[in-house]
């Protein structure tokens, strides 16, 4: 399998993201994509000389979730934003059942954007729980480090420092100013529905 770099020109004028800020953006994405592939065929090389046993497959094998996970992460971000956002409908699904978990939009909100704005790198993510239905704001400390087992990601925001310091610099709380207002919710409403299918 080879893994291929998905486009996002589409997002170049973004309010609130700088087209320098997004064209990085995009470059370190596709290192992930060509690092998922290269650690893909490291593992079968070392698979095809037997060298399960060697330190360098051990090596190989834990750079992998790190790789995959920042390309995929980084693909649910991109996609779940779009020029101008769009709204959640209240009365829609996702709506629904967003109030039913968190008591309004405004207090998912307020819980979403506390999470972001804490210190440190990573990202945050709107989980649904598979087997309950159960909804939750994470943080994930690294790509590979805090994901929910048997959840699905609803909503995707990256507050490593990349994807806001050249642009807002130390200003977090505006980066999510604009990540919010940018929020795609008929993509956020159908990954729900699809985990809900």
């Amino acid at each position: 399998m080879v893994y291929e770099a998905k486009k996002f020109d589409h997002l170049l004028g973004l309010d609130g993201f700088s087209d320098e800020l997004l064209k990085n953006h995009f470059t370190l994405y596709e290192g992930y994509v060509a690092n998922t592939n290269k650690v893909v065929d490291l593992i079968v090389n070392l698979l095809d000389q037997d060298k399960t046993g060697a330190p360098e497959y051990a090596e190989v094998m834990r750079r992998f979730g790190w790789e995959f996970n920042g390309m995929r992460l980084h693909e649910l971000y991109f996609e779940n934003m779009m020029k101008g956002g769009s709204a959640l409908e209240m009365e829609s699904e996702l709506g629904k059942k967003i109030v039913a978990e968190f008591g309004s939009l405004e207090r998912w909100e307020k819980h979403f954007r506390a999470t972001g704005a804490m210190r440190g790198i990573g990202w945050v993510v709107l989980y649904q729980d598979d087997e309950t239905g159960t909804m939750y704001n994470v943080w994930i400390n690294e790509h590979n480090d805090g994901h929910m087992t048997g959840a699905t990601p609803l909503l995707v925001m990256d507050v490593f420092e990349h994807s806001y310091m050249i642009q807002y610099g130390l200003k977090k709380a505006d980066y999510i100013d604009a990540f919010m207002k940018n929020i795609c919710w008929h993509v956020v409403s159908a990954r729900f529905a699809q985990a809900n299918a």
